[in-house]
């Protein structure tokens, strides 16, 4: 069985995946949809083309992933893409948020995001995509926005350095990095909008772009997909000596 694994699915950029990917995919049996919400999942499901399984699952929860490991283990699929969107942020400055803030991001956006990628690994094979959602907030520190563009950073290089051990597999792995994105996200990450300055604004993408962008550029194989401009000239702009050195630095291990 041919499955598509989609985190984050009930809204946002995770749905947005789950639309474009139904009318794209082929050869594909299954879209796994998982979220905490299960009446969007559902109505989503039921908009699909392809057959949809819906997961109701909390990522940061170790018990939950372990279950959803023996779902893998029963019904041993060949995951053809997976993509991990689920994820969380808070605008504000690190000294006013409190440890809940803070952990949510670090569980969600990073311990959640490589467990599933540790555990949907093996079932990926020759041709398999793996899209991990960063953001344009990887590339450079960001004040009042420290925690979540950190934890952003490690998607970004933990992609990367996949991209590169992962190639001998035919394994292709994409990091999404957009700008900000029309999506539910902005509202949860900035409560009032007090915090959203007016070149941010003025660069907002459309969800339905960066996603297309994303699904363009993983399948030509690109380790990183842009949407947009500005955010393009900020990756030219700190990434370019970065990349030199990692090409440089990475040996593949001995088989």
């Amino acid at each position: 069985m041919n499955i598509a694994v989609i985190t984050g699915a009930s809204s946002g950029m995770g749905m947005e995946f789950a639309v474009q990917l139904d009318q794209c995919l082929g050869r594909t049996d299954e879209i796994w949809l998982l979220a905490r919400r299960k009446e969007p999942l559902e109505k989503l499901a039921d908009s699909l083309r392809i057959k949809a399984r819906v997961i109701v699952i909390d990522l940061t929860d170790e018990t939950a992933l372990r279950q959803f490991e023996e779902v893998l283990a029963i019904q041993n699929p060949r995951i053809t893409v997976l993509v991990n969107c689920a994820g969380v942020g808070s605008h504000k400055l690190f000294a006013r948020q409190n440890k809940e803030e803070i952990d949510a991001m670090i569980q969600l956006n990073i311990t959640a995001l490589t467990r599933m990628t540790m555990l949907c690994l093996p079932y990926m094979k020759n041709g398999s995509k793996l899209i991990q959602v960063s953001s344009g907030a990887a590339f450079v520190p960001q004040g009042a926005f420290a925690v979540y563009a950190a934890s952003k950073a490690y998607v970004y290089s933990l992609s990367r350095a996949l991209s590169q051990e992962l190639k001998g597999r035919g394994i292709t792995v994409t990091a999404v990095c957009p700008g900000p994105v029309n999506t539910p996200f902005l509202a949860h990450a900035y409560e009032d909008m007090s915090g959203f300055g007016v070149l941010k604004k003025l660069t907002m993408a459309k969800t339905a772009c960066v996603v297309k962008k994303a699904i363009e550029d993983c399948k030509i194989g690109k380790s990183v997909s842009i949407c947009g401009l500005p955010v393009k000239l900020l990756y030219l702009s700190t990434q370019s000596v970065q990349n030199v050195m990692m090409k440089c630095n990475y040996s593949p291990p001995a088989s």
